[in-house]
């Protein structure tokens, strides 16, 4: 993902600064991002949700209303109508300059922006709220000790999350007369509603209410422990996975266009940055992956490093063949999975080699198995992961062989026949393997979620 600043005009002819998160590759759809009341385009939550969205080829509009941020313009002379006409000429930038979106986001005040919005954007497809008012005059709970002085003297200066904003009438009057019934009918896009229920400044009931309002189809997603501004990166990118993958099955995706150079059967791994270590990964031209290391190794952490690469091959496998056996013995497993981990040790203090002296890579794996199984199930369940065809490979001789293609090209080009540099190593490597499961230690590990 790379990130570029632009601005755009607003309703009333100021600018106002956005950023645009785009993805490596092509761009295969584009959404809208309205942040909270008072908030601004680079909250954490916004941030994370954009990285992520474009990580699946998603680019993300995410701006500053006006008046704040970095935007231009007097927040005192804004109120919901102007930031509805905001987000219509933020959605008239991006398909003049990237694609019209399809998808709009909004968090708390934007979310019920984004539902008003929706209508008078021809493209929208899919609307998203997160923590959002079903009535937008739910904001006037955060300065009613205010309000009567609004009342007497036409505005006032309110602090909201430490900073001081200038309220005036026609803001009142306008979320007053801003309902969300008739947009939520005339939606014409399908609607995922995101909310916690432990929000103690948009109560969860808002949520319901946009729910019932909404015609199908609608979803409803709990955000279990997160809080209204999503701080925890843990709930922003849950959020931002849950939206991706459902967002696809509403979305016009361009497709991903399948590398003509990169043949069925066959890994490339391409260098993305010279300057560091991000890879891009092609698997027979159409599967997408991303490699990288740590910042502290020189690295970009864009993506996962080449042995977490090869513990999720080794995981991945031991899941999959252990599902495969249950699902043929008719064992009754809800839910497997499994964690790996990767050290060097010398053979002298691994338990699992012979010989000594030299270093060893030691993955070690561990199982957990839930549901309706007996001892002798689970003793047999770990049995099969030992039959993984990924750690068949890991502890057998393992044959490299490796050709300068270059070199040969050119040979060719000179008509000469080629001399193929061949590079053969035979290796083996130990695997060290437990399974716990449902013990109490490792209980309090939650599995990751199921949909």
């Amino acid at each position: 993902m790379s990130t570029e600043k632009i601005t755009f005009t607003g309703h009333n002819g100021d600018t106002l600064n956005a950023r645009l998160d785009v993805p490596d590759g092509p761009i295969r759809a584009a959404a809208l991002f309205a942040h909270c009341f008072t908030c601004s385009k680079d909250i954490p939550a916004a941030r994370r949700i954009a990285g992520r969205l474009a990580a699946q080829g998603i680019a993300v509009l995410r701006f500053d209303f006006t008046g704040l941020g970095h935007s231009e313009g007097e927040f005192e002379n804004t109120n919901f109508s102007s930031n509805v006409e905001d987000l219509q000429r933020a959605a008239s930038y991006l398909a003049d300059h990237v694609a019209a979106p399809q998808l709009l986001i909004g968090h708390s005040l934007g979310g019920s922006a984004v539902i008003k919005a929706a209508p008078l954007i021809d493209a929208a497809r899919a609307v998203v709220t997160i923590a959002a008012p079903a009535d937008p005059s739910h904001v006037s709970k955060l300065f009613a000790d205010q309000l009567a002085t609004i009342d007497a003297q036409g505005e006032a200066e309110v602090n909201l999350a430490g900073r001081p904003f200038r309220i005036r009438q026609q803001f009142i009057e306008d979320i007053t007369e801003a309902k969300l019934d008739d947009a939520l009918k005339h939606l014409d896009a399908a609607l995922l509603v995101l909310h916690s229920p432990q929000d103690t400044m948009v109560g969860i009931r808002n949520a319901a209410e946009i729910f019932q309002g909404a015609m199908h189809p609608k979803s409803f997603i709990t955000l279990d422990h997160a809080d209204h501004l999503i701080t925890r990166g843990t709930d922003a990118d849950y959020a931002a996975d849950v939206i991706g993958a459902w967002a696809v099955r509403y979305l016009q995706m361009a497709q991903e266009p399948a590398s003509a150079e990169t043949p069925e059967g066959v890994t490339r791994v391409s260098e993305v940055d010279p300057a560091g270590f991000r890879q891009a990964i092609t698997v027979s031209g159409q599967h997408l992956l991303t490699a990288d290391e740590p910042v502290k190794m020189g690295g970009s952490d864009k993506g996962p490093s080449p042995y977490q690469l090869v513990a999720a091959g080794l995981g991945a496998c031991t899941s999959m063949t252990i599902r495969m056996y249950a699902r043929r013995k008719r064992i009754a497993l809800d839910h497997v999975f499994t964690d790996v981990t990767h050290n060097k040790e010398h053979r002298t203090d691994c338990d699992h080699c012979d010989e000594s002296g030299a270093r060893v890579d030691v993955f070690q794996r561990r199982i957990h198995l839930s549901g309706d199984l007996g001892a002798e199930d689970r003793q047999r369940l770990l049995e099969i992961a030992d039959k993984c065809p990924v750690h068949r490979t890991l502890e057998s001789s393992i044959v490299i062989d490796t050709e300068l293609i270059d070199d040969i090209e050119r040979q060719r080009s000179a008509g000469s026949p080629p001399r193929m540099l061949r590079i053969i190593r035979g290796s083996s490597a130990s695997v060290a393997i437990s399974a716990i499961a449902m013990s109490p230690a490792w209980s309090r590990l939650s599995p990751p979620a199921m949909a």
